[in-house]
């Protein structure tokens, strides 16, 4: 297995940072700042129109060969903790919270300022929810726990001090009971209480960063569950993220 330095040299083409480690500070707030808060900051932006994923450098997109999983034909295998988020300071999670998220069943896309001076921006919240709304089980929507916001941006931010600026892809948020149930009966890795279904579960990707690398960032915050589905083809697999108890798994 590659060391972190080598993996970053050779793999991103990045130099191997050095962090001081300190303990995951949770900022996640019941507080709310008015829809006005949003509106005025001029970087909150919403759209319904076919989204193009961002396009990430050539050097990640040789990286996400080099560090594919089991059967890559000798590539480079991702150390555990290439990124680790509890090497992260406070001022990082202090920082006002843009998310870029896009939703391929729906073809949305959106950028948006949710969280800033320790309060969450409730326009931008709902926002957020409805994007995250069950598109395959009649649009029916919920409240997301902002814990798990907080996971979703906090993975986003750190890679894209990397250089990787692609969109965070939901691939499934919240889901009513009928539609769990119905991705069951279809042999679809779902489970039955799935967190899923209470708004405090998303299944994640980043184009081009390996899914492995994803999910060990993921399980790096604490914050919950974290599910490996590792899938062939161009696209690859996804990460199962929640805010249930931490434990992890492969589907």
């Amino acid at each position: 297995m590659a060391s972190r330095r080598d993996f970053l040299q050779q793999g991103l083409g990045l130099t191997a940072a050095s962090f001081l480690s300190v303990p995951l500070i949770g900022c996640a707030s019941s507080s709310v700042r008015h829809s006005s808060t949003a509106s005025s900051s001029g970087s909150s932006s919403v759209a319904t129109k076919p989204a193009a994923p961002a396009v990430a450098s050539s050097s990640m997109a040789r990286a996400s060969e080099q560090s594919a999983p089991s059967g890559s034909g000798g590539a480079m295998e991702p150390p555990p903790d290439i990124f680790d988020a509890q090497a992260l300071d406070l001022e990082f999670w202090l920082r006002p919270r843009t998310i870029d998220v896009i939703r391929p069943a729906s073809k949305e896309r959106a950028k948006l300022l949710y969280w800033k001076d320790g309060e969450i921006i409730e326009s931008a919240y709902q926002d957020l929810c409805h994007i995250m709304r069950d598109v395959n089980g009649g649009n029916e929507a919920r409240t997301i726990d902002p814990k798990l916001f907080e996971t979703l941006w906090g993975t986003q931010a750190f890679v894209q001090r990397y250089g990787i600026e692609a969109p965070l892809e939901i691939l499934s948020g919240y889901r009513t009971a009928a539609s769990n149930q119905k991705l069951r009966e279809a042999g679809v890795p779902a489970a039955r209480q799935s967190l899923h279904m209470v708004g405090r579960a998303a299944d994640i990707r980043i184009a081009n960063l390996n899914s492995e690398v994803l999910g060990g960032l993921v399980k790096s915050f604490r914050q919950g569950g974290v599910g490996f589905y590792y899938r062939a083809g161009p696209k690859g697999g996804w990460i199962h993220a929640d805010t249930g108890l931490q434990r992890t798994w492969k589907g």
